[in-house]
């Protein structure tokens, strides 16, 4: 087994990182799998900049090419030299597990490989493979702690040599640490905003930081299900300004509306209360979250959770096959749902 603690990864970074050729990035902060991703990705020394050298894959690619990673892994570059393959947005697909169960039986030779993941549980397929396999490094990736936020404020604001008092680093803290890629861009935004100035006062806080926690693609997800326009609106707002990528809030959705129609099933099937379902096959979920799953099987029919699933699909095959429309397919399909959810609970 060859796993670290997520506090560990700066360590394993400058000392270990060259040791392996397979990562498996997870956790319920995409911003922090995102950048520890791209961390990995410089360790290597392939040329990012190279399209022969670094090919970049969404999970959707290799549904459609269940045997495209490991033709990708293991063919040779066009002019030589090493390659980094990088997936993003996995989660427990069998083809992805099987692919990976593959490559990690023998070193790999010439490639590197990237795999970026959700919140993966204990015991799930994906988790549990890399988990086993002594080739591939697996690395939880959770929401900063206030440790580990203090040290993104002194890098960000030391890199513009910038103090901050501690009434403004308290208040700062409070606003931050949802999402660390949203947490870093909200730190920057607050040293470009005090240029000039030596110290960073509280009232600068208030004036620039928005409330960075609170970005995160399960806020979006849970809108569209309770049907809320405005608190959609204004989670896809956020995503967006935390560059977070559009389309990672439509295949969540997709996989909110598998879990219901796994669950409704399940209700259907032994004539079960949404409460009941959800003692066993909710277990997993936050506590937060529940109540809006909740809701959801009392709202939904079987029927229009596969209608719902099949127009979610069909919208993400189009992103993949006209990229330029992704952003205008997603929004415009999630904001669907997001209408569907709102008459069904009216």
């Amino acid at each position: 087994m060859a796993e670290i603690k997520s506090h560990e990864f700066e360590t394993f970074l400058q000392k270990s990182a060259r040791n392996y050729r397979i990562y498996v990035i997870y956790g319920p902060d995409r911003g922090l799998v995102s950048e520890r991703a791209g961390l990995l990705a410089g360790k290597s020394g392939v040329a990012l900049d190279d399209p022969f050298s670094l090919t970049k894959l969404d999970i959707g690619d290799l549904q459609k090419d269940p045997g495209r990673l490991v033709d990708e892994v293991q063919s040779i570059g066009l002019f030589g030299g090493e390659k980094l393959i990088w997936i993003r947005g996995a989660a427990n697909e069998k083809y992805l597990v099987d692919s990976l169960a593959l490559l990690a039986e023998k070193p790999l030779e010439a490639a590197y490989l990237i795999i970026e993941a959700g919140d993966l549980k204990k015991g799930s397929l994906l988790r549990k493979t890399a988990e086993a396999a002594r080739s591939v490094m697996t690395i939880p990736s959770y929401a900063d702690d206030s440790r580990a936020l203090n040290a993104l404020i002194d890098t960000e604001l030391g890199a513009e040599k910038l103090g901050i008092t501690p009434t403004a680093r308290q208040a700062l803290i409070a606003l931050i640490g949802g999402d660390r890629i949203a947490s870093r861009n909200e730190v920057r935004k607050l040293a470009l905003y005090c240029r000039g100035f030596d110290t960073v006062e509280e009232h600068h806080v208030t004036e620039i930081i928005g409330d960075a926690s609170a970005i995160s693609v399960d806020d979006a997800v849970d809108a569209i299900l309770g049907g809320d326009l405005n608190a959609f609106l204004h989670a896809m707002q956020k995503i967006s300004s935390s560059k977070t990528a559009i389309f990672l809030v439509l295949q969540a959705c997709l996989k909110q509306f598998q879990l219901l129609d796994s669950m409704r099933a399940e209700m259907d099937e032994k004539r079960l209360q949404p409460p009941q379902v959800m003692q066993t096959m909710g277990r997993h979920l936050h506590f937060r979250r529940k109540p809006i799953i909740e809701q959801a099987l009392r709202q939904w029919t079987a029927e229009s959770i596969a209608r719902e699933s099949n127009r979610l699909q069909a919208a993400i095959l189009q992103t993949r096959r006209r990229q330029v429309l992704e952003d205008s397919v997603a929004m415009q399909t999630l904001l669907s749902t997001t209408l569907q959810s709102g008459r069904k609970s009216a």
